[in-house]
């Protein structure tokens, strides 16, 4: 029979008169002679190091901060003067347009104002030769008058008749013939003429002159608005574009 003594590990920690420790752990003792404050003071300096550690990290982060608020300044300045010289250009270029709105508006007025003005504008010449055109045979014009519509002032009605349509002028004429007139046929001719209505014989008498006797013939006719040429006015597109 073989008798196995085994000795238990003993971990002693004795103190020392000068404070001192002493630690067993399963090996040889280890005993830490430095005195309190050397332990302090190493301590201290290890602790002033993080400080030192975090004061340089702080610092490095300031002038980081610093740096990107100077870099973001210079961006937003250099941003300003652009927005400053654009505005400036704009400026300037909207001194040498100073005049259009001036000269449009004076435009407006003047289109506005011919407007106005030949507003009552009748091809005269393309009537007059219809009246021509219908006279009966042998019938000539001896004179003819207009009256009409004005820009500033209404048409006196020439002919005082309710059943006669509204009108916007009157063409009174006389015309001579050797032969009766048939009038009934003439006022039918006149009316027949687009913008005419109302055509009317007043008188018909003898007369004479040097060339002998004939038949003196007053008529007139009553303009529609329809005789209006339209041709001044100010018209716009889909767009509002004159």
């Amino acid at each position: 029979m073989t008798t196995l003594l085994e000795r238990p590990k003993l971990a002693l920690k004795p103190k020392g008169k000068a404070g001192g420790s002493s630690v067993l752990t399963g090996g040889l003792p280890q005993v830490n002679l430095l005195p309190p404050e050397v332990r302090a003071a190493r301590g201290l300096q290890q602790t002033k190091r993080y400080l030192v550690m975090a004061l340089a990290a702080t610092l490095v982060l300031c002038v980081g901060v610093v740096g990107w608020s100077k870099i973001e300044k210079s961006s937003a300045d250099s941003d300003f003067q652009s927005a400053q010289d654009d505005t400036t250009r704009l400026l300037n270029e909207q001194k040498k347009y100073a005049d259009v709105p001036k000269v449009l508006n004076a435009l407006g007025n003047t289109e506005l104002a011919r407007q106005i003005g030949m507003g009552t504008d009748v091809d005269w010449q393309a009537y007059i030769g219809a009246i021509t055109a219908v006279l009966p045979k042998d019938v000539s014009i001896d004179t003819l008058t207009v009256t009409g519509d004005t820009p500033m002032e209404a048409a006196k009605a020439g002919v005082e008749d309710p059943l006669q349509p509204q009108s916007v002028g009157t063409i009174s004429f006389t015309g001579r013939t050797v032969t009766v007139p048939d009038t009934a046929a003439w006022i039918k001719a006149l009316n027949s003429v687009p913008g005419f209505a109302g055509a009317w014989v007043s008188a018909t008498q003898v007369a004479g002159d040097d060339h002998g006797d004939y038949y003196s013939v007053a008529s007139s006719v009553q303009l529609l608005k329809t005789t209006y040429t339209h041709n001044y006015d100010v018209t716009t597109d889909a767009k509002g574009t004159k």
